[in-house]
């Protein structure tokens, strides 16, 4: 063998025994944070999923969720450019988003049903919405300036009955002719707990109110800049909400405890079981579409219901507010059991 020969040899014989050993090496991952809007909790369970599953690493991803809470303003850090994507409570947050030219867009919906629902006693005999209008209702700050005013229009329901909700249930609790907000997915089991009787629940999503809710949101410039990974994300999103709901959920449970110690197992179990019978992760346009899906019909229909409430204002430019671009491709359909 000339010297030649030999050197090439040896070099080839080198660079096998490299590619042997480089395997080995961890992929490099994109680092990315995602802020929720509370503190952890089931109804953002498919993100902790993706993250405790290792989806998110499958996609390339490093993700680290920043919770949010009271005291909490993840939102802000979106805008300032210190996280990377932001979970947005309902499509009036986008609305407003452009009314006030912040430049974020929401890119998918996790909950295709709004989980806002009125509470009533068992013995109110409240058998559909117009039932609670000679009830006292106790509303939230930020529910008379959304969803009442919606029934107010739409129902002619009056602010007279109307008295503050502090997220306190003991005034509900106290007067069997009340009415009190709360998501289908917590209140009702909290009272429960606290009262001893099962309260009526009538889930205003089914009565026309058609937000979406759990949004993602990021920044325009992220979406123009990194196309591929707000894809990544999204996708991997979608398929830790298709474990979370109807797989094997104990590592994503597992992830909320350690990061929420006030969560109980029953408490996680109650919320997974209602987001399930109530349709609010999967149903409607997902069901063909995939979870994260989104419509400009659904945006335009609640865009006109927000201005005939007077919520928004009819000039409001609402198809800026979200991007279709990301969603709708059927990620994840096939761990839906019995699917359709």
């Amino acid at each position: 063998m000339s010297p030649s020969h030999l050197r090439q040899a040896l070099t080839a014989g080198l660079m096998a025994a490299l590619v042997s050993i480089l395997p080995a090496r961890a992929e490099t991952l994109d680092k990315v944070t995602f802020g929720t809007n509370w503190v952890a909790e089931a109804e953002h369970g498919g993100f902790f999923q993706a993250v405790a599953d290792g989806t998110y690493k499958k996609y390339g991803l490093d993700v680290t969720i920043v919770p949010g809470g009271p005291n909490e303003n993840n939102r802000m850090l979106l805008i300032a450019g210190k996280i990377d994507f932001f979970m947005a409570a309902n499509t009036l947050m986008s609305f407003d988003a452009v009314a006030n030219n912040v430049p974020v867009v929401t890119i998918a919906a996790i909950f295709q049903k709004d989980p806002q629902v009125m509470l009533t006693q068992p013995d109110a005999k409240v058998a559909k919405i117009e039932d609670l209008k000679p009830l006292t209702l106790f509303v939230s700050k930020e529910g008379m300036t959304s969803y009442f005013q919606w029934l107010k229009s739409e129902y002619g329901f009056s602010e007279k009955n109307v008295r503050p909700y502090n997220f306190n249930p003991q005034p509900f609790i106290a007067n069997p002719k009340s009415a009190m907000q709360g998501y289908v997915t917590s209140e009702p089991f909290a009272v429960e707990k606290a009262a001893g009787f099962k309260p009526n629940v009538l889930l205003l999503a089914d009565y026309g109110f058609n937000t979406y809710s759990t949004l993602i949101e990021t920044r325009r410039e992220v979406v123009e800049k990194k196309p591929d990974l707000v894809q990544r994300f999204v996708d991997a999103s979608m398929i830790g909400w298709y474990n979370y709901i109807y797989g094997n959920n104990s590592a994503g449970n597992a992830l909320i405890k350690k990061l929420n110690p006030e969560m109980t197992d029953d408490l996680l179990a109650y919320s997974v079981a209602k987001m399930k019978e109530h349709g609010i992760v999967d149903s409607g346009e997902s069901s063909k579409n995939g979870i994260g899906a989104m419509s400009d019909e659904r945006y335009a229909s609640f865009f006109n219901k927000m201005v005939k409430a007077g919520v928004v204002k009819s000039d409001l430019d609402f198809r800026k507010s979200y991007t279709l671009r990301f969603v709708n491709k059927g990620v994840g359909v096939e761990l839906r059991p019995n699917k359709p």
